[in-house]
């Protein structure tokens, strides 16, 4: 195999990924000493002549574009964080978030004309996110707007400036191309609006690269089960777009040199529709990578993926940063270079086509492992078995959805029927997820080095290939792994007696009752889905009846995605409206109300009702004061939940007289020193829970918390040192166990 190209790709790789980091001049020299080594080396050492040039080309790229960005006038002006008035194109579709309690639109732009606040105009071509309040769906790729706001640094090294928008007028008509772009989207969109709701959303997502409207439970899904590659646009799409255009080509008896003018019109549509990002750009790249394997085999496709990845930083030196780059390079160097000997070996007992249905997405995700562990701390396990049964109905779902979008345009009525067909092989790959997804070891939590995995991983592929010519050893194989999906091993966890559990979910909040068999209420979902998650899963957690987020802040409710991949979640429990979760209902609590939920009752002590819509209301809107305060009582245990209450709210329970005897507190605010001594003392607690992040800027817990705690005679655990802390009651007595540390008695 022809691998002389491999060693240019890498240095290019690693020089645009340093260089996009540095200053033009470090840049530019890198690019002269290369020219000046090329030189030199291109009588007797053309391998390393080869290298020298490609990095001089990608470096002086680099160099190029960093020092056209510093210079342009745009970036002066944010500098200072100037107002201006600007004409812009919109260069990426307007994308909504949900910020609590409202909505916000974040677009790319690229400046055309730029008016300071002096009447000073530039005119100038520079790509700036802009920011803007509310939910603005006309902002799509190629219309043009007039926008006023505050300029400031960019957030993206890609940028020359972000824009906080104030004013903005209404759009102007785009381009053509751009035009029918759009139709075909909307009619994707329009042709499967008809079925329910995620095989709808990931129909456009598998065509197009829209996963706007998914909802976030099965983005949670996607992720567990290795399946998030489908939601982006991929050189996979491109593929069998082309696939198809080709084969019509072909029926037609297009000669060859036609067939390449279709081909790359192919192409060029398929990026309009996608739209040209970064991803898409490097899809379109990827995907002429798989048809160059189709026809030239693996040595063509790897000089093929070399070639691409030299162009494609050439174009755009900071996709060399980009996960997404990372992972599509890898997953095509590991079906290339993988794939072909794991087929050949299963082929000995299988079908050619389960061999190739099984080799390719484990060539992939063996590829893709440590880039992934990396990023997430997380090996997926079942993402091989998900992979192979999604993989069937992955193409279907293409091209009847663009079928669908094309058919549109002329008759509805006829694009709904394709669209029906395309949102049915949809709903097949929604169900895989949701099922893998259930499963307890669907995912293995990675805490060592990720770069173990770069020794452990081919090690383990060279025993797979070995066993994969012997059924016997295959099918053991399989056993084992549905074993370990169904019921991971985890010796002594959880705890026999669990009554609560404070997870580890660093600087963030998530609190576990159990409720019954399989089942827990909880309490706040911390910051990252992945991480309640896992402790879930630990626990063999299966439904959530109920879901409190005591209030907005991130820490509290930014994984509450996590909560539901997988699980059946009953309904949202919040004090102030704002927050919600997709799909389940929501209900409102304030002081004096109760709910039960299995062996859980909760009284809730906080917050005071407060009028729907009032000023009030508004004001306590994701404040720590406005946390909801649970007392819950659980197989005999009292629990005292305080989410992030401060020293006033505290002080008004203590003087309320409410009963706040509990024999746990989950101590406020991750040990903040806004707390009450009286509050603290009338809970009289013997065990404190702090959730805490290990080295947090924070402080917390500090000094005055912990002091106050062992003042008030309770035995404090701390989830930055030990790991998840299970509160235990068995035989009368209460005991605390932290995952990994043993057992400590009352």
């Amino acid at each position: 195999m022809d691998l002389r190209l491999v060693p240019a790709a890498v240095a290019v790789w690693a020089v645009a990924a340093w260089a996009v980091g540095a200053g033009p001049g470090a840049v530019l020299v890198v690019a002269v000493v290369s020219v000046v080594v090329g030189g030199a080396a291109a009588g007797r050492f053309r391998a390393l002549a080869l290298v020298a040039v490609v990095v001089a080309a990608v470096a002086a790229s680099t160099a190029w574009r960093l020092g056209d960005v510093q210079a342009t006038p745009v970036a002066e002006l944010a500098a200072s964080r100037e107002r201006v008035t600007v004409q812009a194109q919109v260069v990426r579709d307007g994308r909504v978030f949900e910020s609590v309690g409202s909505q916000g639109t974040v677009v790319g732009l690229l400046v055309l004309r730029v008016e300071d606040r002096h009447g000073r105009v530039h005119g100038v071509r520079d790509p700036v996110t802009a920011f803007l309040r509310d939910a603005h769906e006309d902002l799509v790729v190629g219309r043009r707007l007039v926008l006023q706001g505050r300029l400031g640094p960019p957030g993206d090294h890609r940028d020359t400036a972000t824009l906080q928008v104030t004013r903005r007028s209404a759009v102007q008509g785009a381009a053509w191309w751009w035009s029918a772009s759009e139709r075909v989207r909307a009619g994707v969109r329009s042709s499967v609006d008809h079925a329910p709701p995620a095989p709808s959303a990931l129909v456009p997502a598998l065509v197009v690269g829209d996963d706007a409207a998914l909802p976030d439970r099965v983005e949670e899904e996607f992720r567990r089960t290795g399946l998030t590659h489908l939601l982006a646009v991929s050189g996979t799409n491109l593929t069998i777009v082309l696939a198809m255009v080709l084969a019509v080509a072909r029926a037609g008896r297009a000669p060859p040199r036609l067939l390449l003018v279709i081909g790359l019109l192919g192409v060029v549509g398929f990026v309009l529709l996608a739209r040209p990002e970064p991803s898409v750009l490097r899809a379109a790249g990827m995907g002429v990578v798989g048809l160059a394997a189709l026809g030239l085999g693996s040595r063509g496709g790897i000089r093929a993926l070399c070639v691409a990845v030299v162009a494609l930083l050439f174009c755009d030196p900071w996709l060399s940063r980009a996960v997404g780059f990372v992972l599509s390079v890898c997953a095509t160097a590991g079906i290339l270079l993988l794939a072909p000997p794991f087929v050949r070996a299963l082929e000995r007992w299988l079908p050619r086509w389960a061999a190739i249905a099984v080799a390719v997405p484990l060539a992939a995700q063996a590829a893709c492992t440590p880039v992934i562990a990396a990023i997430s701390a997380e090996v997926s396990i079942v993402a091989v078995v998900a992979n192979v049964l999604a993989a069937p109905v992955v193409a279907p779902a293409t091209v009847l959805g663009l079928l669908a979008g094309l058919v549109d345009l002329v008759s509805p009525a006829a694009a709904s029927v394709l669209g029906t067909g395309a949102a049915a092989c949809a709903g097949w790959i929604v169900l895989v997820a949701h099922h893998a997804a259930s499963l307890p070891g669907a995912s293995l939590v990675w805490s060592r080095p990720w770069w173990s995995l770069l020794v452990l991983v081919p090690v383990a592929l060279w025993w797979g290939w070995r066993a994969a010519p012997h059924p016997v050893l295959v099918v053991g194989l399989c056993l084992g792994l549905v074993v370990a999906m169904v019921r991971p091993p985890s010796p002594g966890w959880p705890p026999p007696g669990w009554v609560m559990v404070a997870c580890d979910v660093g600087q963030g909040d998530a609190t576990v009752i159990r409720s019954g068999e399989d089942e827990a209420v909880v309490v706040d979902a911390g910051m990252e889905p992945a991480d309640v998650d896992r402790c879930l899963r630990g626990l063999g957690v299966r439904r959530v009846p109920a879901l409190v987020l005591t209030h907005g802040d991130a820490d509290h409710v930014g994984g509450r995605s996590g909560v539901v991949a997988g699980r059946d979640v009953g309904v949202v429990l919040v004090g102030r409206p704002g927050v919600a979760v997709d799909g389940v209902p929501t209900r409102t609590l304030a002081r004096g109300d109760r709910f039960t939920v299995g062996d859980v009752t909760a009284d809730v002590l906080w917050p005071r009702a407060a009028a729907a819509g009032s000023a009030r209301a508004r004001a306590d809107l994701d404040r720590n004061g406005a946390s909801v305060v649970l007392r819950v009582r659980v197989q005999g245990v009292v629990l005292m939940l305080t989410g992030d209450v401060g020293e006033v709210e505290q002080d008004r329970l203590a003087r309320s007289g409410t009963d706040l005897r509990a024999d746990v507190l989950k101590v406020a605010h991750h040990g903040s020193a806004d707390t009450s001594s009286r509050f603290t003392e009338a809970v009289g607690a013997s065990v404190a829970t702090i959730s805490v992040g290990a080295d947090n800027d924070y402080g917390h817990p500090t000094a005055t918390a912990l002091r106050m705690l062992r003042d008030a005679g309770m035995q404090t655990h701390r989830t930055d040192e030990e790991g998840d802390v299970a509160v235990v009651a068995r035989y009368g007595r209460l005991s605390v166990v932290a995952r990994g540390s043993g057992q400590r008695s009352r």
